[in-house]
């Protein structure tokens, strides 16, 4: 049962984002409001790497990776949208196989300790998931109207 409502989250998640930044075209994978901001492509490109830090963090025995640099350099060198897409997608499909591959046992586990999460249940990463990609689907429809785009609801076709 629980795994059923792992799976809705994350395909609630996935499919309101991709709805939200639909109207994005490889053109506009560059854009960025302002110098130093992540771009387009990198605003996507974070959002997967952060699906893959959780799924990897949750099962972690040292906890998750605080190399914020490194990771940061990985996000800043995605230049395409469609391939930040791809992206996204693997870290998706790769976060369903997560949640198959572990007990409802696993899940309900203590996360590692430390200074993320340290001691929830494994699956409150996804309510984390869940507000990271709103927060970066978000930036990405402001984005959508700054390049004159409207992007359309993230909840429903209208």
């Amino acid at each position: 049962m629980m795994k059923e409502g792992l799976h809705g989250q994350l395909a609630s998640m996935k499919e309101f984002f991709d709805r939200s930044t639909r109207v994005l075209q490889e053109a506009d994978s560059k854009f960025a409001p302002k110098e130093g901001m992540f771009t387009a492509a990198q605003q996507v490109a974070h959002a997967a790497q952060t699906v893959e830090w959780f799924m990897q963090g949750a099962f972690n025995a040292g906890g998750f990776d605080t190399d914020f640099e490194r990771l940061d350099k990985e996000v800043r060198a995605a230049t395409s949208l469609n391939s930040a897409r791809e992206w996204w997608e693997r870290a998706c499909r790769a976060a369903i196989a997560t949640v198959d591959a572990h007990s409802e046992d696993e899940w309900g586990a203590p996360l590692p300790p430390g200074p993320i999460m340290g001691g929830l249940p494994r699956f409150a990463i996804f309510g984390a998931l869940t507000d990271h990609s709103a927060h970066h689907r978000g930036a990405l429809t402001v984005y959508s109207r700054l390049l004159g785009k409207v992007p359309p609801m993230p909840y429903m076709e209208m």
